[in-house]
């Protein structure tokens, strides 16, 4: 079976894919909860004869599919989670299928179920060709929360692998060649004293003055940070009544830079802004970390590759109603932001479904705003990534629009599209040594023998695994 019988076996097999994504998407779940998504995975995977090993990384929902035996090992990553209230029918206007329920607003459905078809349609190349090597599939829940990975990483379940691919829906088709920001997720605790706020408010020690004076510091801290970094808080907890002096407050921050040495950086001064409140207050302050990512570490040869291999996946053609849904749904979004969106990375983009294929290696050593635990593989592992078109251009992803797109069948030829160059992609880093020596090479040079080491402390352990130890909440964001 050679390349082009792969390409065959997907675009025979593509409506029992379809049906995954369109499941998965019908039965959305947040982070850590994902059973509905992980366990019709497993059962798929289990079907066709891979290997299962579930509850990795202590994490319920978290789980490898493995076949073949020997090297070199492939690894793709997929994931599965929704996000919290952006459930949306596939309709061109807000309808809610569940009054604030969750959504696959990020694409998740996809991304996943698309790993899930890369390696089945892998399993049937090997079997076909007597081809040696291991190839997995990592189901990969939270990383809407940053951490799913990282628990994952940290229990060492991607250490032997040699790649790695993965993608995520996007509004074109092009390889990840830039940077995605490190990020912690870290909330403060601030304790005080009761009081009546008018009747004795001298006796009361306010935990929402601190919070407040944290976020005042914070907000100093942002003229002196570098370019592109970022703070952004939420107060979660700020009292009970006015009329009580508020003995507990909470604020969650999320820190973000290009690098995790500048993030670490940045959370070391937060730390003395947050001790300073509790001076000023004489309150006392605690805090958890709930998520830290790496930033991604792009592999230009991997990225290069699958390129290639996009690119003989073929254009998918779209036809005259998907081209009116999408103007439809575009027409919801604010035109200013759509207008923006066209100009990506330097590039105009005039279509709406775009179907070309763009490249830009110019932006290696940028760094794209947002963040994602595919970093904390990608400091382990060389990995290679890619988007395809699942969402007209001007839709933002985390949005209702994106949940409607992601739902409907321009979503899914993007998914099968992604499917065809992972593929492809493992199928060459199976057959040819020197394609996986020379992705080793490079990761070697750009990481300069940093080890990773996770930054979630080893205390902290995921929401589903024993209480007897810290661990982090589930976080709604």
């Amino acid at each position: 079976m050679s390349k082009q019988g792969l390409l065959e076996w997907i675009q025979r097999h593509e409506f029992r894919f379809t049906d995954i994504a369109r499941q998965i998407w019908d039965n959305p779940q947040v982070a850590y909860e994902e059973t509905f998504a992980s366990n019709l995975q497993m059962a798929t995977l289990k079907e066709v004869g891979f290997k299962i090993t579930s509850g990795v990384g202590g994490v319920s929902t978290a789980f490898v599919a493995e076949y073949g035996i020997g090297t070199p090992v492939i690894g793709i990553l997929g994931e599965y989670d929704a996000l919290p209230g952006l459930s949306q029918s596939v309709n061109p206007f807000r309808d809610e299928l569940v009054e604030a329920g969750p959504g696959h607003g990020c694409g998740h459905n996809l991304l996943g179920t698309a790993g899930v078809e890369a390696v089945i349609a892998l399993k049937e190349v090997m079997d076909h060709e007597g081809l040696e090597g291991t190839i997995r599939y990592y189901g990969c829940p939270a990383e809407e929360v940053l951490s799913g990975k990282t628990f994952m990483a940290r229990a060492g379940v991607f250490d032997d692998l040699d790649c790695a691919l993965t993608w995520h829906p996007g509004t074109a088709n092009f390889p990840v060649n830039m940077s995605m920001q490190a990020m912690v997720s870290i909330k403060f605790h601030f304790k005080g004293t009761t009081a009546h706020a008018a009747g004795a408010p001298h006796a009361g020690r306010s935990a929402l003055d601190a919070v407040e004076l944290m976020n005042i510091g914070a907000n100093y801290l942002r003229e002196h940070l570098l370019d592109g970094s970022r703070i952004h808080y939420v107060i979660t907890n700020g009292g009970l009544a006015p009329n009580i002096v508020p003995d507990q407050a909470s604020v969650w921050y999320y820190l973000r830079a290009s690098t995790k040495e500048e993030v670490d950086d940045i959370l070391r001064r937060v730390h003395k802004i947050a001790d300073g409140a509790a001076l000023m207050t004489e309150t006392e302050v605690s805090h958890e970390i709930l998520a830290f990512a790496y930033d991604t570490l792009p592999n230009d040869i991997l990225n290069n590759l699958m390129f290639e291999n996009m690119k003989l996946g073929g254009s998918p053609i779209y036809t005259e109603e998907e081209n009116s849904f999408a103007q439809q749904l575009v027409s919801t979004v604010e035109p200013t932001i759509v207008s923006q969106s066209k100009k990506q990375f330097g590039i105009q983009i005039d279509e709406l479904l775009p179907t070309g294929y763009y490249h830009f290696p110019g932006l290696k050593g940028t760094t794209m705003p947002g963040s994602t635990d595919v970093g904390d593989v990608s400091w382990i592992v060389p990995i290679g990534q890619v988007m395809t078109t699942c969402a007209p251009v001007g839709v933002q992803a985390h949005s209702w629009q994106a949940t409607a797109s992601y739902g409907s069948s321009i979503g899914y030829k993007g998914m099968h599209l992604a499917a065809k160059t992972m593929a492809l992609s493992a199928y060459d880093l199976l057959k040819t040594v020197d394609l996986v020596d020379h992705a080793k090479q490079e990761f070697e040079m750009n990481s300069c023998g940093r080890t990773y080491i996770p930054g979630i402390p080893d205390d902290v352990l995921p929401p589903t695994t024993n209480k007897t130890k810290k661990s982090v909440h589930l976080i709604k964001m």
